[in-house]
């Protein structure tokens, strides 16, 4: 549905870039720049490769094996995208901001952490919690330092969240990994 929004010039593109650009700039540049410098791979690929590797030694072969696949689909799905839409960003001429991939990608990494880290951890609920906070976090540096219109963070996390719907499903078969 926004996708099509986006390729349609469809009635939420108004609102959402007038959104955009009340938003950009506001709050503390800092800590915006940071927040957005979470959805950087040099930043959320260590943290997945942290909790991988931890699952891989826990005998979870095959959960850490799906979160890598589940990361390596995040370029696989978002460049088509970002090629097919070709929208451009808030603040440059340049095209190519939909999805943001920056949302996706922490949305994946983070997400896939804890969902790896959880069975090995005595207050589990907490890698959830920790993945959504972070990922919010990422969403809302970007758009606040101009970086993305609301909509890509939006329809990243809808892209995120089917990736981690599959990793979730590939590794549970109804029971925790091993």
């Amino acid at each position: 549905m926004i996708t099509w929004q986006v390729l349609a010039d469809g009635p939420l593109l108004d609102p959402d870039e007038r959104l955009g650009l009340e938003l950009a700039g506001r709050g503390p540049a800092p800590l915006a720049e940071l927040f957005a410098d979470l959805g950087n791979t040099q930043v959320a690929l260590p943290v997945l490769a942290c909790a991988v590797l931890l699952a891989w030694f826990r005998r979870a072969r095959r959960a850490a094996v799906y979160a890598v696949v589940t990361m390596a689909a995040v370029p696989a799905l978002v460049v088509p995208l970002k090629l097919w839409t070709d929208r451009q960003g808030p603040l440059t001429e340049a095209t190519g901001y939909y999805p943001s991939g920056h949302t996706t990608t922490a949305m994946a990494a983070y997400g896939a952490a804890a969902l790896l880290l959880a069975p090995h951890l005595k207050r589990s609920w907490m890698t959830p919690v920790a993945a959504v906070l972070l990922t919010a976090a990422t969403s809302v540096g970007l758009v606040l330092r101009g970086y993305h219109w609301p909509l890509d963070v939006v329809a990243a996390w809808c892209v995120g969240g089917v990736l981690l719907l599959a990793l979730r499903a590939g590794t549970r078969n109804g029971q925790p990994p091993k």
